[in-house]
């Protein structure tokens, strides 16, 4: 809110004209976008809590310039922008445009050392969206198999796999051991993908293992770590996001192909 009071803002849509075809569609504001990731990393929320804050939080809409009753935009085009703040230094230059922008403005004290590595932030918002997507599509699975061939789960699920997935995933503001959780969450998705090896799956299955394919890297020794960008991922537009959730009505348009005008 003090940016917001000070600055109007971040950023412009001005500051994004280089990121998008001049003949796309209008789509949402790139600088809203901006500016969300960066709520995003301060309250470690997931793609999914985000775009939800954007439509339930008065504060959310203050710093967005958004009406009280803007629906909001569906969670998964954060990944595809997410994508497009990786290419090249595209990050770093927008925090660093910030940074001047708010020493201009009197926010930032003469001789401070302010962080403008965009690495750890775009790293710690990916992760925590990974985790609560993996999770739930293992609960989905699971759910799945108890209704259509319980007998399978019998040499795999014990209590701990009843309460890691007995529900569905709500991550907390402040989710402890994300980074590990998601490591292991990876490796429980393999040793399920291993146990239907050869077995017919069903539509909470097959989602799981192209989940696990673009979020995780096993080695020949069956360990399982979270892919990375030195793996590569695929686009933003081909990731699989959580099945529960819907696209808000009115919100067909929201693949943001070219910057709001």
């Amino acid at each position: 809110m003090w940016v917001r009071d000070h600055l109007d803002g971040l950023w412009s849509d001005e500051d994004f004209v280089a990121w998008y075809p001049r003949d796309g569609r209008p789509g949402l504001s790139p600088a809203q976008l901006a500016t969300v990731s960066v709520l995003q990393f301060l309250l470690n929320l997931s793609d999914r809590q985000a775009a939800e804050a954007v439509r339930c939080r008065i504060d959310f809409k203050y710093a967005l310039d958004l009406d009280l009753d803007d629906p909001g935009f569906h969670h998964s085009v954060l990944t595809d922008f997410r994508d497009r703040l990786a290419e090249d230094d595209r990050a770093d230059r927008l925090l660093g445009l910030a940074l001047e922008r708010m020493k201009a403005a009197g926010l930032v004290r003469e001789r401070g050392r302010q962080r403008t590595d965009s690495t750890n932030v775009l790293a710690a918002v990916r992760d925590l969206t990974r985790l609560e997507l993996i999770t739930e599509a293992i609960r989905a699975t699971l759910e799945e198999l108890a209704r259509e061939d319980p007998s399978v789960l019998d040499a795999l699920v014990d209590e701990q796999w009843a309460k890691r997935y007995g529900r569905p995933v709500r991550l907390v503001s402040q989710p402890s051991r994300p980074v590990g959780r998601l490591k292991d969450a990876g490796q429980d998705a393999f040793a399920l993908l291993t146990l239907l090896r050869g077995r017919a799956r069903g539509r909470h299955a097959e989602g799981l293992r192209q989940i696990f394919l673009q979020n995780f890297v096993p080695d020949s020794r069956g360990a399982v770590r979270p892919r990375s960008d030195d793996d590569g991922f695929p686009p933003g537009r081909l990731r699989i996001v959580p099945p529960t959730i819907s696209r808000p009505a009115g919100d067909a348009g929201a693949t943001n192909d070219g910057p709001a005008t």
